[in-house]
């Protein structure tokens, strides 16, 4: 098996050893598919996993636009169309300095088997650009957005490929996005979602993330008879998924001690409630500032710069910043300091050596493929209700997220029990594959 294994990375290593996340991600599910493969004759020698590394298609353009000093910028912006088996492809654009083809395919790669635990018919995308939004006026983001959408519209469609925000992409670059796709195709249709409220969008959609990473976090618990209510819970990151898991935590009764972002983590011992979180959201989503601005206002707080929340004691920990942000000296340090649940709100932010240090120590650890596929669960929603004409309200949105992440959690456990241990990792990717393998051998070589 250790031969077939390495046999097949050596392979897809030939395509992509320049493409490190991508890679990093293809490895992470062939220890549990190849077995599970052979074991199958329904899937043995069909190349199935061999065909889902290799994306349909790859879109790759240049995007001029003009600042606000009269300069031409040149960015670069990318389409990831991954696997299109149960549905049209479905994933978020990225608009980051870091964007590169490796990120946006692990990205890509992910999708497919996210989208597919939710039994939502979607397929797996993902897209962006190499723009930062940061210090730009409204004037040079909408005038991005608009060159960036003018080569993006001739490849997307609602039955095609309908892309939503990620990280850089809120909700004023999803405004600016459709505003061009509706202009340059004169109609008015569901192909990104995300979307306001008053013009096509879904209630729950901006909490959804961090909220099913916390709904997930739960089930989990529950299934070991405990809870989050009590418990003290470390968050990294402080942007959309961030602060609704935060929210959600606070709503269960956990006491959420940390959050974070590029400037380094800030720690407050008393617990931020809703009153400092909603400060929080008023520095991040508002005023753009960093973090640490939060002692300013509550001063017994802390900040260490430049270090993530890792080395602090606490029950829950909830990376919901950005990909390899927990390594494995961090995974070390949050089992010795009594961390029992990891569940994940960002795409693959634990380390391979972080994943194997949670296993090992029988920690309750959730990947982000099942934890944090709330997001794209209540994107699928969103699509369903611009297809219905029709708005779902709140509190139904969430009963129905609620639901996704609880059949998520069962599907995970039917290929994940282990004799004293729940492989949540194992089983996610088996149950994702099985749906998208099944879809691809009926639909023939293509």
């Amino acid at each position: 098996m250790k031969k077939i294994i390495s046999d097949f990375l050596s392979e897809i290593d030939k395509r992509n050893s320049h493409e490190p996340e991508f890679m990093q991600a293809v490895r992470e599910v062939t220890d549990d598919l190849i077995p599970y493969i052979v074991s199958q004759d329904i899937y043995h020698g069909k190349n199935i996993l061999m065909r889902m590394c290799e994306p349909e298609r790859v879109i790759m353009f240049r995007v001029n636009w003009v600042d606000d000093n009269g300069e031409i910028r040149v960015n670069r912006g990318y389409r990831v169309e991954m696997n299109s088996a149960i549905g049209p492809y479905k994933g978020g654009l990225r608009f980051h300095p870091s964007v590169n083809l490796s990120i946006l395919k692990f990205l890509a790669f992910e999708q497919v088997f996210k989208n597919s635990l939710t039994t939502l018919p979607m397929g797996g995308g993902k897209g962006g650009a190499d723009f930062d939004p940061k210090n730009k006026s409204d004037g040079e983001v909408m005038r991005f957005c608009q060159s960036f959408m003018t080569e993006l519209f001739r490849h997307i469609g609602p039955n095609k490929d309908i892309p939503a925000g990620d990280i850089g992409v809120g909700g004023r670059e999803i405004g600016y996005l459709f505003g061009q796709y509706k202009r340059l195709k004169n109609e008015f249709t569901g192909v990104l979602t995300g979307k306001g409220i008053s013009w096509g969008g879904s209630l729950i959609r901006p909490e959804a993330t961090g909220y099913g990473t916390v709904y997930f976090a739960e089930d989990m618990l529950n299934y070991e008879g405990k809870s989050t209510k009590g418990k003290s819970v470390a968050i990294s990151g402080s942007g959309n998924v961030a602060q609704y898991a935060a929210e959600k935590c606070i709503h269960l009764g956990a006491k959420v001690i940390t959050m974070s972002d590029s400037s380094g983590t800030l720690f407050d011992k008393d617990g931020i409630n809703e009153n400092k979180l909603s400060h929080i959201m008023y520095l991040k989503n508002e005023k753009r500032s960093r973090i640490h601005e939060y002692l300013k206002k509550f001063p017994s707080a802390e900040f260490f710069e430049n270090k993530n929340p890792w080395n602090l004691k606490c029950d829950i920990a909830l990376p919901c910043a950005t990909q390899n942000e927990l390594s494995y000296k961090d995974s070390k340090m949050l089992i010795k300091n009594g961390c029992f649940c990891v569940a994940e709100g960002a795409n693959m932010p634990c380390q391979p050596g972080a994943v194997k240090e949670f296993k090992l120590n029988k920690i309750l650890y959730a990947p982000g493929k099942a934890s944090n596929a709330g997001g794209v669960a209540v994107s699928g929603l969103e699509m369903a209700q611009n297809s219905l004409k029709y708005s779902w309200t709140r509190d139904e949105v969430d009963q129905k997220l609620k639901e996704i992440m609880i059949n998520i959690h069962k599907s995970c456990l039917e290929y994940g029990k282990q004799k004293n241990y729940i492989d949540y990792n194992k089983g996610a990717n088996i149950s994702a594959f099985i749906k998208v393998a099944d879809a691809m051998l009926a639909q023939g070589v293509v």
